[in-house]
């Protein structure tokens, strides 16, 4: 079964077409050193007082971004992130200041159970 890294990330609106291009950049890299897939998705209906604004004590200026990546196993996602850490272009980006506050990301990595 696939195995999947998952990022739930409390962000100001106004910081979402910076955190595109960004993980554009880095969706990119992740793929050419072999993830299956990479989603970045930021929210659009998220109630006000829904679970995702209370687990991320997300204000009313921010939304939740919940993103993940996809590899053919956990062994595989190692090799991948391994390779994907040793990388000048992700280091460069590392550098950079980050539109969220990465003290608030949520992430971690997952089994899938189930596929439809």
């Amino acid at each position: 079964m696939p195995y999947v890294d998952g990022f739930v990330i409390p962000m100001k609106k106004k910081s979402i077409p910076a955190y595109r291009r960004i993980s554009k950049a880095a969706g990119k890299i992740w793929k050419e050193h072999g993830a299956l897939d990479y989603v970045e998705t930021a929210g659009d209906d998220i109630a006000p007082r829904g679970e995702f604004r209370k687990m991320t004590k997300a204000k009313g200026d921010e939304t939740v971004v919940f993103s993940w990546i996809v590899y053919k196993s956990k062994a595989h996602r190692n090799r991948v992130n391994a390779k994907v850490l040793k990388d000048p272009r992700i280091e460069a980006m590392g550098k950079r200041p980050m539109p969220f506050d990465v003290k608030r990301m949520a992430y971690g990595g997952f089994k899938v159970i189930v596929t439809a």
